[in-house]
């Protein structure tokens, strides 16, 4: 098994883009958390693009209750829900917006063939807009049943995944009426990624990567 840490600038940027409020810390919070550890200069950037004033309060509250006190920015796009195939133009245009204004180290996004039309969009205009970046595409367990087999692992203490669960059980009222939103669901994906990857911490995340350069 390769292994290598990332190479990341001490002050570099990490872009985290999630269709909706709770997908970048369902699919990414405990490498954030541990990049936050590593490379205490950097800034991240979360980008949601579908919350209204409910869900937009609970992103916020997570990224801060996640991340403590790292550099964070963080915007709440408004565009509606599960109709993301139906307003990709716009989208784009948010995503040309952002390109603009930043030029990230490191891109966070949905896995490409996710089920999720929502999730899909994003990635697909995620590829579309930053072509000569690295890219890691996250996974969100669902109904869907589309978790495939990723290549790349992240081991995360189990402290972290402790405090990605409480953030996300804490933080996001709206959604713990769902069946699938609960600990045991978060807890038992990590902890198979983390014998996927022999993980010494028992935990880890995992993630697609279309392409890397190794330098």
């Amino acid at each position: 098994m390769l292994r290598f840490l990332p190479d990341l600038p001490a002050n570099g940027t990490v872009l985290c883009l999630g269709a909706h409020s709770d997908d970048i810390e369902i699919g990414c919070g405990g490498l954030l958390m541990q990049l936050h550890q590593r490379y205490p200069g950097l800034k991240f950037v979360w980008e949601v693009f579908s919350g209204d004033d409910e869900r937009e309060r609970e992103t916020r509250t997570a990224a801060a209750m996640l991340m403590g006190n790292a550099n964070i920015e963080v915007t709440v796009h408004k565009f509606r829900g599960s109709y993301f195939p139906h307003c990709a133009s716009q989208i784009k245009d948010a995503f040309e917006e952002i390109r603009a204004r930043i030029n990230p180290d490191l891109v966070l996004t949905h896995f490409l063939t996710d089920r999720h039309q929502d999730h899909r969009v994003i990635s697909e205009l995620t590829w579309n807009t930053f072509r000569s970046h690295a890219v890691l595409e996250y996974e969100i367990p669902k109904y869907d049943g589309d978790l495939a087999h990723p290549g790349v692992f992240c081991p995360i203490s189990e402290s972290v995944v402790e405090k990605k669960i409480n953030t996300l059980l804490e933080c996001f009222g709206s959604q713990r009426s769902h069946q699938w939103f609960d600990a045991d669901l978060f807890r038992g994906l990590m902890r198979v990624r983390g014998i996927e990857c022999n993980s010494p911490t028992r935990f880890a995340e995992a993630f697609h990567a279309r392409k890397l350069v190794l330098q």
